[in-house]
């Protein structure tokens, strides 16, 4: 009994040993004071209650520093340096609403390391800032009934892949009652499947709008519109009927089996922004017996001049007569300050032409979320 007593003894002292010696690593105790205490004053961007926005970076060794800020109106502020190295700039002409910004750091440019939320898709662009009003706009979170956002996963199966789409959900969402419709909304070139609810304020938007009864409860899907990464995959003839295939054979029959919606085109709209805007308008006039709404925002490729639509659609010269009778609505609209204004207009000019109805919209914006939230507003107060 002795010698077990000798080791349990030198066992408890080695264990008091090795806890002293942990706590003391480094030379001093572990210890959790101050964990508790509220968190400190947003480094960067803070955004002050007078509606000001302070930008700061900590580059001691930087000789130029600035922030430009916008997606597309960019706007340039030089940053200056205090004792510690800390660049700040205040910033108080910003009105309400989401902007896109990064950092000039001699002639560099840099993220704002920060700041975790960044604009990203195909690649990542800079960081996203978003200002509250007084009163939140229509595409910022309200004190209103919310839907969810939800995340499938399916087969692409001509391009062998595994995809995910994102769902939106409306509040008061069930599986009784009569089935709900659904709008299949494409992101841009630069974006992905994520964008429209990450930059392009999906819920928030359709939460507001059903909240005010200015909007029927829908579905809201959104899928990858890439086939390789680029835009020219996604827009060009191939391109346009690989999307389509999976559209048709893989993303509506994933999104019937698992929820409860209509399954005829009086239920369905299809809609896009730029890439996926073109997308939209193809795959739309191509299966008119599929879609009841087909809308566009800054179409490059309804811009372009050198557009054969009937390189598209197939049989365009027969359907374009169809168009009127089939589709409810046909919705096109660009920023004016956006390089595709003009071939927009052109474009307008040929549906006339062709006495094709459509209704569009315009705005003095460029190529950029605060246009294509507002769009999606719009366009959905007509939907079903």
């Amino acid at each position: 009994m002795k010698p077990i007593k000798i080791v349990l003894t030198s066992l408890l002292l080695m264990c008091c040993l090795f806890a002293v010696t942990a706590q003391t690593i480094g030379g001093r105790n572990f210890s959790t004071d101050g964990w508790w205490n509220p968190s400190a004053t947003t480094f960067s961007p803070q955004v002050g209650k007078d509606g000001t926005v302070t930008f700061r970076l900590k580059a001691p060794h930087a000789k130029t520093v600035f922030v430009e800020l916008g997606d597309w109106d960019i706007q340039e502020w030089k940053m200056k340096k205090d004792e510690q190295g800390i660049w700040s700039v205040v910033v108080d002409s910003l009105s309400p609403g989401i902007y896109q910004y990064h950092f000039k750091v001699d002639g560099l440019t840099m993220l704002d390391l920060e700041n975790p939320r960044v604009k990203h898709g195909t690649s990542i662009y800079g960081n996203i800032l978003e200002i509250r009003g007084e009163a939140p706009l229509f595409d910022q979170t309200k004190d209103v009934p919310h839907g969810e956002v939800r995340i499938l996963r399916y087969r692409a199966t001509t391009l062998q892949k595994n995809r995910t789409v994102y769902v939106y959900v409306p509040p008061g969402y069930n599986e009784e009652g009569e089935a709900f419709p659904v709008l299949y909304l494409r992101h841009g070139g630069g974006d992905d499947e994520g964008s429209w609810i990450r930059d392009g304020g999906v819920a928030d938007v359709l939460d507001n709008l059903l909240a005010e009864r200015k909007a029927k409860p829908m579905l809201v899907v959104m899928t990858n519109g890439h086939t390789d990464g680029s835009w020219a995959g996604g827009s060009s003839k191939e391109g346009m009927d690989i999307l389509e295939h999976e559209l048709l054979n893989d993303v509506i029959p994933l999104v019937e089996e698992r929820f409860h919606v209509h399954k005829s085109k009086k239920g369905r709209a299809i809609a896009g922004l730029s890439m996926g805007g073109g997308q939209a308008f193809v795959i739309g006039l191509r299966n008119m017996d599929k879609f009841n709404y087909i809308g566009q925002f800054s179409s490059g490729l309804l811009s372009d001049e050198k557009l054969n639509l009937s390189d598209y659609v197939p049989e365009w010269e027969y359907k374009k007569r169809e168009i009127n009778g089939l589709i409810k609505i046909l919705w096109t609209s660009c920023g004016t300050k956006d390089p595709r204004y003009q071939g927009h207009l052109n474009f307008l000019k040929t549906l006339d032409k062709e006495g094709i109805a459509y209704q569009s919209d315009e705005a003095p914006a460029g190529h950029e979320w605060a246009f294509w939230r507002e769009q999606l507003a719009r366009f959905t107060v007509h939907l079903f």
